[in-house]
């Protein structure tokens, strides 16, 4: 037990954590394999390690209980490294598989390389720039109302669990009709397409209305307008261009326009995301220049041995697995670092991790770096958006524990033993589901949706930067501008609050329409309940909101469950 922290960091805490960990990890294997979502199990680990430890009439405590949830989500966010997109992908282009021991080590590489970044990352993000991290922030009201006492906490707890109840039926009531019944507008636009065609729809997803309400009026305001822009704006101009061309049949043209939308947003969130980075640490080092100001944030000395070792093993089994030579591995590596900054601030901003965007940008940057190398496309680019997804994911985790008093140090420890545990589970979760991924992907039975997209993609950038779409090098120069002006003006204005973020209008470019109106008309919500009732609001719209994460999310995962074992 460490002496620093009696209660927290306990054999229990991190055992029951693991133990959670390898139970949730099959279910996103098969979820991402399956439909091509994950879920944050955060709150699922939460919940069920203290209803065991009350069974067991050894009730655990709150920081035992974030010890625990950091420890199982990290291993369930094990998907991140590459089981369900690039690794198969591989597979099916060159015929390469890793056996059990190699696939799980390489997964722990890439993993422990997010690890080592979200850790390099934490004091900017959470504690400077205070963004929001909605899945943490839900995590730590659940864990927070769950382990209090009291009458006003007993009144929040039953308004948490009557959210739950309501958002998991409705999720359920969806899961059985088949699909979510979205209600869109009537009518076309210019180009032939209809508000439905564009997914101008509102969804019965209250898991986005309990996000937005967390993420705030300004993220809020600025996800519509992105989808504004880039639904009712841009997507129209293109059809009519004619430089994408659904099928007419087709009632959802999301997948052949994002493929050109992701460009531009791409570019949008990443120049916003890192002006908005550089110019933090520019601050920072003209207003003090006599600090350290380089140091990690994280206690201990042994974080600069780790780092590297993070950084040495992933350009090395680049090069020993791959034969990817050394300098594009650290290539992989600086892109990562890179990318992670916007995956980063954008779910910290949103809560929507913009992990498919992210691989196709890193796929890019091999395209050029390496064109017709289809294992460096995919696996140099497996380590850089494994790693950029991976810190988002324990970014969440760190948010949580920030809010709850919890030692970073330590949480980084239980975020190691939980990767370790996923890496295992979940490479042998893969192997058995997949034993013949020739015959068995991208079929009715595996669709595989991830795979599909960077199989193709590497196929694709095969020729190079040649692949980018007609008309989106201009649109992605226009939008380069624009992150970097935003970023610019937010720094600079007093008038910042008022701005919109790029991160988040980026966002919406590669989102369905229908997710930036569900979270914008939660954030609304909160606000409009802010004005009206404040005092009700401060009590309950926390507590409520993390109640429709909570229970859309665990009836998600009791879904995949129930297909995983009927299957």
């Amino acid at each position: 037990m460490n002496p620093e922290s009696p209660r927290e960091f306990t054999r229990r805490a991190i055992v029951t954590g693991m133990i959670l960990g390898a139970a949730l990890t099959p279910c996103n294997v098969y979820s991402g394999l399956k439909i091509g979502w994950s879920f944050n199990m955060s709150i699922a680990a939460g919940l069920l390690a203290a209803g065991f430890w009350r069974l067991a009439a050894r009730p655990i405590t709150l920081k035992e209980n974030n010890i625990n949830q950091t420890a199982a989500s990290s291993a369930a966010s094990i998907i991140s490294g590459g089981l369900v997109a690039p690794i198969p992908a591989l597979t099916l282009l060159t015929g390469r598989e890793l056996a059990w021991p190699m696939l799980a080590f390489w997964v722990f590489a890439v993993s422990m390389l997010g690890v080592v970044v979200a850790a390099a990352l934490r004091r900017q993000m959470i504690v400077t720039d205070g963004l929001t991290f909605p899945a943490g922030v839900a995590t730590a009201e659940t864990l927070r109302q769950i382990h209090a006492q009291g009458a006003e906490s007993a009144r929040r707890l039953k308004a948490l669990a009557a959210a739950a109840v309501v958002s998991g039926g409705v999720k359920l009531a969806a899961e059985l009709a088949g699909a979510a019944a979205r209600l869109s507008l009537p009518g076309s636009l210019i180009g032939g397409a209809s508000f439905r065609n564009l997914g101008i729809a509102f969804d019965p997803s209250l898991l986005m209305l309990g996000f937005g309400a967390l993420i705030g009026l300004r993220a809020g305001l600025s996800l519509l307008l992105g989808a504004l822009i880039a639904w009712l704006a841009v997507a129209p101009w293109v059809l009519a261009q004619g430089w994408v061309a659904p099928d007419p049949a087709a009632v959802d043209w999301f997948g052949p326009l994002v493929q050109w939308l992701l460009w531009p947003g791409v570019t949008l969130m990443t120049t916003a995301s890192l002006a908005t980075f550089g110019l933090a640490w520019w601050r920072r080092l003209r207003h003090h220049p006599g600090r350290n100001r380089q140091r990690i944030p994280v206690p201990g000395p042994g974080f600069a041995g780790a780092a590297l070792t993070a950084l040495a093993a992933a350009v090395a089994l680049q090069y020993i697995l791959f034969a990817i030579p050394p300098l594009a591995g650290i290539f992989a590596v600086g892109l990562a670092f890179a990318l992670a900054v916007v995956a980063a601030r954008v779910v910290g901003e949103t809560g929507i991790p913009p992990i498919g965007a992210i691989g196709k940008v890193a796929q890019l940057g091999f395209g050029a770096a390496a064109p017709g190398n289809l294992t460096a496309n995919l696996m140099g680019a497996n380590v850089t958006g494994g790693a950029a997804g991976q810190c988002a994911d324990l970014l969440n985790d760190l948010k949580c524990g920030h809010l709850l008093g919890a030692t970073p140090r330590l949480q980084l420890f239980a975020q190691l033993c939980g990767v370790l545990t996923g890496s295992l589970v979940g490479s042998l979760t893969y192997l058995t589901l997949i034993p013949d991924p020739h015959t068995q992907l991208l079929s009715p039975e595996w669709p595989a949706p991830a795979v599909a997209t960077w199989k193709a993609v590497a196929e694709v950038l095969a020729h190079g930067l040649a692949a980018i779409p007609q008309g989106a090098a201009s649109a992605m120069a226009v939008a380069a501008v624009t992150g970097a002006l935003l970023a610019a003006a937010q720094h600079w204005s007093a008038a910042r609050r008022w701005l919109p973020s790029g991160a988040a209008l980026g966002l919406a470019f590669v989102i369905p329409a229908w997710i930036s109106l569900g979270l914008f008309l939660g954030a609304a919500a909160a606000a409009l309940a802010g004005r009206l009732a404040p005092a009700w609001s401060g009590r309950f719209v926390l507590a409520m909101a993390a109640g429709l994460v909570a229970g859309e999310s665990l009836a998600g995962v009791a879904a995949a469950l129930v297909r995983m074992a009927a299957g």
